[in-house]
């Protein structure tokens, strides 16, 4: 089914990370490209981190040889690039801001709000795959994208 691929744990985590990063850079008044350097190393990090712990205990699942390492790493990769994906797109919208192609408040405003909207795409296709009905999937549309606000309102809450 389409989107079915971004329906990952990965990708959740990567987005609420991205979102999180978010928040705590502009509590600290960092501008977009502080803000940008900030959640790009970290998604760096978190993801390497995430991609290495995948491979080893893939490669550690196979009994003699029947998993390779080449096999573990390239599953591992594909399992992982849900996070990269939904880390990336909001990171983007940072760097506009960075790169001064829109102000910082509008990047970060923007990059926040694709979170949600991240979010609720995942929800619905979440709902999409196990065959939900319209208002089931509107429902975890809403769900998941209630995480999302969450951050927005913690986001206010620190900023103040």
């Amino acid at each position: 089914m389409p989107g079915a691929r971004l329906v990952t744990e990965e990708s959740i985590y990567g987005n609420l990370l991205v979102s999180g990063m978010i928040v705590v850079q502009r509590a600290h008044e960092a501008t977009s490209w502080g803000t940008f350097v900030g959640v790009a190393g970290t998604v760096i990090v978190v993801w390497s981190a995430h991609f290495y712990a995948g491979a080893v205990a893939r490669y550690s699942e196979g009994k003699g040889n029947e998993t390779t390492l080449g096999n573990a790493v390239k599953r591992s990769f594909r399992n992982s690039l849900g996070f990269l994906i939904a880390a990336s797109l909001p990171a983007i919208i940072l760097l506009l801001g960075a790169l001064r192609v829109v102000p910082d408040e509008v990047a970060v405003s923007v990059a926040l709000w694709l979170g949600v909207v991240i979010l609720g795409v995942i929800g619905y296709e979440a709902a999409l795959v196990r065959g939900a009905s319209l208002p089931m999937r509107i429902f975890g549309c809403a769900a998941t994208a209630a995480f999302g606000i969450a951050m927005i309102a913690l986001e206010a809450v620190l900023h103040r």
